[in-house]
């Protein structure tokens, strides 16, 4: 039995008819009758019951129907894996990435890989980090640039860019200036935040921050990226917690104020499955480590401004 017996009896399935399927499959009529009747005597049973108008599945035929289409999807994606596990021969490389680091790492990681794979596939997919730990774990990313601390052993960290929380205040407000900042300070201020849903452990760490300070903030506007918040800000409707990495979305209107002494630690993984066997899982992970670096020290002097 060979893969095209499977494709032909399919699509006679499901056309009904074996003219109607000849010309869908473009092949003659008569070759793919013979081919019909071949498969049929390979698996031992009638599939088709022939009638004037077409033809119909016997119930052996309904139940191979099935197992026929589970087999051919498989052989698809043994393909789809094979080509993209070779991505020196232009296979693809699957990132998932949360929200924060969609203007700040992934343009840059990005750049790299098409510096050195000009021809590679690369197909990016926004992900909160629990959507990303369940996409690894079943294979439908390889890598991810996820919010820490992430909560399985089947992933592994392989390097960690410190992106600490800061308060980011509207030029002219009370709290705006230079150096770090009390949080306990902005206890009387409203909140700009992302929705919780675009990041539950992200808003979940912000909300942490304010509760550890002795106060709920009142969150009155929300956005539904780090750019829509910084914007919000920006417009004078209020404060926000933000990654130090926001100052590197050429900030107007805002200035960021370090937190002092907090209580939740803020970084970005660069993330996979622990013992992937793909090689090129490591070029990655030595591109996003040099990637981070870079990051990390045009942050820091980035933020030199702030102090």
């Amino acid at each position: 039995m060979e893969l095209r017996h499977l494709r032909y009896f399919v699509a006679v399935a499901e056309m009904g008819s074996v003219s109607r399927a000849a010309e869908r499959l473009f092949i003659a009529q008569p070759p793919l009758s013979t081919q019909i009747k071949q498969l049929e005597d390979e698996v031992g049973v009638k599939l088709f019951v022939r009638h004037p108008r077409g033809v119909r599945l016997t119930a052996a035929g309904t139940a191979f129907l099935a197992e026929a289409k589970d087999l051919l999807a498989r052989s698809e994606h043994a393909k789809r894996m094979a080509r993209h596990h070779d991505f020196a021969l232009g296979g693809a490389v699957r990132i998932g990435y949360v929200p924060s680091a969609g203007h700040t790492v992934l343009p840059r990681l990005l750049r790299q890989i098409r510096e050195i794979h000009p021809d590679g596939e690369v197909d990016v997919r926004e992900m909160i980090t629990p959507q990303q730990v369940q996409a690894l774990c079943t294979s439908e990313i390889d890598v991810g640039l996820a919010r820490a601390p992430i909560n399985s052993r089947r992933i592994k960290l392989v390097v960690e860019l410190d992106d600490p929380f800061c308060l980011a205040v509207p030029l002219g407000h009370l709290l705006s200036g230079k150096g770090s900042i009390d949080l306990r300070g902005a206890a009387d201020c409203t909140f700009v935040s992302s929705a919780r849903h675009r990041g539950p452990a992200y808003f979940d760490q912000m909300i942490g921050l304010c509760s550890d300070a002795g106060f709920s903030p009142e969150l009155r506007y929300e956005a539904s990226t780090l750019y829509g918040v910084l914007d919000l800000v920006s417009a004078g409707l209020g404060v926000a917690i933000v990654p130090a990495s926001a100052i590197m979305l050429a900030p107007k209107g805002f200035t960021l104020r370090i937190l002092e002494h907090p209580t939740r630690a803020g970084s970005l993984a660069f993330v996979q499955l622990r013992g992937d066997p793909n090689p090129f899982m490591t070029t990655l992970g030595e591109l996003a480590t040099t990637v981070f670096a870079d990051l990390k020290r045009d942050i820091d002097v980035s933020l030199m401004g702030c102090l």
